[in-house]
């Protein structure tokens, strides 16, 4: 990624990864439909107020291992295979180390998080044991997410899109068997997610094992001075996603406050944002990755040319997101939804006043996408962290107190205002942390 012209490289990057993410969101999607259909509103509006809770986890571990490979993107751009063979297997030692704290940590803490949110009576059981299976999988989702990790700072995106392919088929079809044939319920939905991972885990892992940069270059033992460089980025990276779902745990306890009908709503229109998002988060991880490579390669003005080609690219997809939200959202939203007519129809209200709003300001997600993984491939996680407890503030902020005055609509309208804080804070930050970083390099010179 620090030869050929950057918008081309950074789609080309981006382009299986987008489609990895669309068929992740696809046996999310298989999930929620499965769930919705055979076991009904209730079950879905559980597996819909665990989502923040999931996040809470799963986008910890995805920023973590992140943080914990941009070292390895430098390496490799820097043509240093002895340092990326040290950087991936420290990265594999911080992994295990932070599965076994986050699985421990996670099955304690369910059942106080389900009742703390507020959750609904008649369905806090099923939350609480779809969270316990899937948190019984957190090993599996470090394999997976360090994996994907390592081959992106390699400059490969097309394993993991095909590791995601082969995992989302198999989920779908263990959703079908487990929960539809043989009645296993929302841990079925659960353990299904749980199995895919772990094949998609073995599929990035047999790629890395045959990559021709590592071969010859791990080390029998970690490194620590760099070790704790990664620590320190991965951990920021974990916060920066932590924060952005505690501030979804609090909107969520807020959408629970509302009622089944409600909570069944929002979750649809979630689903649809879910997948609709995927190509912002795919120009993140081009963009982390085509940053770090030229810092490693000292090449700053490509950095600049990139990092504006991507802010076109994601501005132009997001006004495709919002065209789909607008014209198809409500057709889409139907598919999830079942039982007696007249609470349907007011769950598919309730989700369409959603994506409305979501469709008006989609193009200030991506950008936000775009900035935070540029800033995060230069080597700086304070700033991103900082945006996210911007996040924080926003819709907390709209949550508690601005639910007062407009209802429900300001959970709606809590979640543009989240964006448009971040982006500004990162505007503010980005060019003074790409000069501190072009100083460096011109200092290493």
């Amino acid at each position: 990624m620090t030869r050929e012209p950057a918008a081309r490289c950074i789609f080309r990057f981006a382009l299986p990864l987008m489609f990895g993410n669309l068929f992740q969101q696809v046996y999310t999607f298989a999930d929620t439909v499965v769930v919705g259909q055979k076991l009904g509103m209730n079950a879905l509006a559980a597996l819909g107020s665990t989502e923040w809770m999931v996040f809470l986890a799963f986008g910890a571990i995805q920023g973590m291992t992140g943080g914990f490979c941009v070292a390895a993107a430098q390496a490799y751009g820097g043509k240093s295979f002895r340092k990326l063979g040290c950087a991936v297997f420290n990265a594999g030692m911080l992994s295990v180390i932070m599965a076994g704290i986050f699985t421990a940590v996670g099955q304690t803490m369910i059942g106080s998080l389900v009742t703390i949110l507020g959750t609904p009576g008649e369905i806090r059981e099923m939350a609480g044991l779809y969270l316990k299976w899937l948190y019984a999988g957190i090993p599996v989702t470090f394999a997976y997410h360090l994996g994907a990790a390592v081959l992106r700072a390699l400059g490969d995106s097309r394993t993991p899109f095909w590791a995601i392919a082969l995992a989302s088929m198999w989920n779908i079809l263990l959703d079908l068997y487990l929960v539809m044939l043989f009645d296993f319920g929302i841990a079925g939905a659960a353990g299904a997610t749980v199995i895919s991972q772990l094949l998609a885990a073995g599929f990035c892992w047999k790629r890395i094992a045959e990559e021709p940069a590592l071969k010859g270059h791990w080390r029998s033992g970690p490194e620590w001075r760099m070790a704790k460089e990664q620590l320190q980025l991965g951990l920021s990276m974990a916060f920066q996603s932590m924060i952005t779902a505690f501030g979804g745990l609090v909107v969520q306890s807020a959408v629970n406050s509302f009622g089944v009908v409600f909570v069944a709503g929002y979750t649809a229109a979630n689903k649809l944002y879910g997948l609709l998002e995927t190509a912002a988060s795919s120009y993140g991880y081009a963009v982390v990755t085509f940053v770090g490579q030229n810092v490693g390669a000292r090449r700053s003005e490509r950095i600049r040319q990139g990092m504006r080609s991507a802010a076109v690219l994601g501005c132009l997809t997001a006004v495709l997101m919002s065209a789909v939200m607008l014209f198809g959202g409500t057709g889409i939203l139907k598919c999830f939804l079942s039982g007696e007519t007249a609470t349907v129809v007011q769950s598919l209200k309730i989700g369409t006043r959603f994506l409305r709003v979501l469709a008006a300001f989609f193009p200030f997600l991506y950008l936000l996408y775009i900035l935070r993984a540029g800033i995060q491939g230069l080597g700086n996680g304070l700033i991103p962290m900082l945006s996210s407890a911007m996040q924080l503030i926003m819709r907390v902020g709209c949550a508690l107190f601005v639910t007062r005055l407009m209802g429900c609509a300001a959970l709606f309208w809590g979640e543009a205002a989240a964006w448009l804080g971040a982006d500004l804070l990162l505007l503010l930050f980005w060019k003074r942390t790409y000069l501190h970083v072009v100083s460096s390099m011109n200092g290493e010179l």
